[in-house]
């Protein structure tokens, strides 16, 4: 098989690969523009779905804290998994294998299974589910990924850059802010935004601390199960899909900017 068939062959696979993911999004999209109840039907192009979405009391409150959950649980996970990061960085050999191996589990587990056992440990903590809970959870969740983010930062800065910071008559805390994080500063910033993301889109962890705190995916799920397909979540559905999307490619443009300014210099 010759090299440009092989080319095509792929080509192809990826084509439909991305046409089976995204050609439903599409649809979704445009039919949040009508004000038709029934999906595939199409009554003329409206806002009549998003002016119902933002006086719907009930998903804005869900909205608000959905962000706030994403918002405050990725910031404590961006600070934990940079500094965890930094930590297994320099640490010896097989002792920052084993931790490699222990923060990638959460990643790797079933989520229904992750689920269970934060469900199950809360309950023997006594702790009452709500924002408390949830918190912790999706803190926990997303470390890793921002450990993953912060990591190729670390390998590319000059190991001697810290004792240079103490020869210098930095503290150890002083030289770790001053000289290594400014460094690390993309790496921390794609994965607050790869945390935010996650936080945001999480459901199963969510459904089992959540208590009487509804974040926007247990919200949806509770709509369908109790009251079917509400139209106004097809407006919804794409104000999230394009507002990620729309993170995503900036963050995407300011690293390649990045890049390329180190490139030139």
């Amino acid at each position: 098989m010759s090299k440009n068939v092989k080319s095509g062959l792929i080509w192809a696979f990826v084509g439909v690969m991305l046409a089976v993911m995204y050609i439903p999004i599409l649809i979704l999209i445009i039919y949040s523009f009508t004000g038709a109840k029934a999906m595939g039907v199409w009554s003329g192009f409206s806002f009549e779905l998003y002016a119902d979405l933002f006086t719907n009391e009930s998903i804005m409150n869900a909205f608000k804290n959905s962000l706030v959950l994403a918002l405050v649980s990725s910031l404590l996970s961006t600070v934990l998994g940079t500094t965890a990061a930094v930590g297994i960085f320099y640490m010896r050999k097989w002792k920052k294998s084993t931790a490699n191996f222990i923060a990638n589990i959460t990643m790797e587990n079933a989520e229904i299974v992750t689920g269970v056992t934060f469900m199950m440990f809360f309950l023997a903590l006594r702790l009452p589910y709500g924002w408390t809970t949830l918190i912790i959870a999706h803190t926990m969740i997303t470390t890793p990924y921002v450990i993953l983010s912060v990591t190729p930062k670390l390998s590319q800065l000059n190991p001697n850059l810290y004792e240079a910071g103490l020869d210098l008559g930095a503290s150890p805390v002083r030289s770790m802010l001053t000289v290594i994080v400014p460094q690390l500063i993309p790496g921390m910033l794609s994965g607050f935004v790869m945390a935010f993301a996650l936080s945001l889109d999480d459901f199963i962890v969510s459904k089992f601390v959540n208590g009487s705190v509804e974040t926007i995916p247990v919200y949806l799920y509770n709509a369908l199960a109790k009251r079917g397909a509400d139209p106004t979540l097809r407006a919804l559905s794409s104000i999230l899909f394009v507002a990620v999307l729309a993170v995503l490619i900036a963050l995407n443009v300011i690293s390649a900017k990045r890049k390329a300014r180190n490139i030139v210099k």
